[in-house]
């Protein structure tokens, strides 16, 4: 598979909607998580990244623009012990909830769908990232826009290589109804050395009418600590550095 240069892959594309980039740092030292949204209507533009206790949720900006909160609030990263956890939806809580019953990632996902966004039947994309730096990408996506027809694809990581990663999103690009994404996640190199300067790089690669929100983190796998970089489009922006990071506890309620 050849890599891709990420900057470029993300200049190319105008709406990639929301997406998960999972990987390893170029020293090697660091397991490497992204995730961004995009928007296109003033309702899904009206949002923020802000922080809670294991991760981060989205929270509208401007109470007055909000019309409809359904799909555009949740969870998108959670922290189970020192397993970190991030989706475009929800799905997030499912993941979280079946880790702490028992559950492995891909049978927690088998009891989700797409979103029921007609006709654009938004794909549900999530990621899993164990302490030692293995990682898993998911995408439950509509089959031939057919509302009754699923299909969960899942790719496991379990020897990452240093200065490379796995990139997967919503959409192949703008359009109406917008393409869902398809194939596999895109192998991309990972140059930057820090979660600030890869949120840099990202942000400006990003369409800069459509990007909203991003989150980067660099988690160490020698002792967990982490640097986390938020930038947010129509609100504070903020940098979270943690050494060790502290583990959520397994009994803690979820977050909603």
């Amino acid at each position: 598979m050849s890599t891709s240069v990420l900057s470029e892959l993300l200049r190319a594309n105008s709406y990639p909607g929301r997406g998960i980039l999972m990987g390893r740092s170029s020293d090697g030292e660091h397991a490497v998580l992204a995730y961004f949204i995009m928007g296109r209507s003033e309702n899904s533009r009206n949002r923020v990244f802000a922080s809670i206790p294991d991760g981060i949720r989205t929270q509208v900006h401007d109470p007055a623009k909000c019309s409809d909160p359904a799909l555009i609030l949740y969870n998108p990263v959670r922290r189970f012990g020192r397993t970190t956890i991030v989706s475009n939806g929800d799905q997030t809580d499912t993941i979280r909830e079946g880790l702490a019953a028992g559950r492995s990632f891909i049978e927690s996902l088998r009891t989700r769908t797409f979103e029921p966004d007609a006709p654009n039947y938004t794909p549900r994309i999530s990621g899993l990232l164990e302490p030692d730096g293995r990682y898993a990408l998911s995408i439950l996506s509509c089959v031939g826009g057919n509302p009754a027809a699923c299909c969960r694809s899942f790719f496991e990581y379990d020897q990452p290589l240093a200065g490379q990663g796995h990139l997967i999103h919503t959409y192949q690009g703008d359009g109406d109804p917008l393409p869902s994404f398809t194939g596999s996640p895109v192998q991309v190199g990972l140059s930057a050395r820090t979660a600030k300067e890869l949120a840099d790089t990202m942000w400006e690669s990003l369409n800069e009418e459509h990007k909203i929100s991003l989150f980067v983190r660099y988690i160490s796998l020698k002792d967990d600590s982490d640097q986390t970089r938020v930038i947010n489009k129509y609100g504070e922006s903020w940098s979270l550095s943690t050494s060790p990071a502290v583990p959520i506890l397994d009994r803690e309620v979820p977050v909603r």
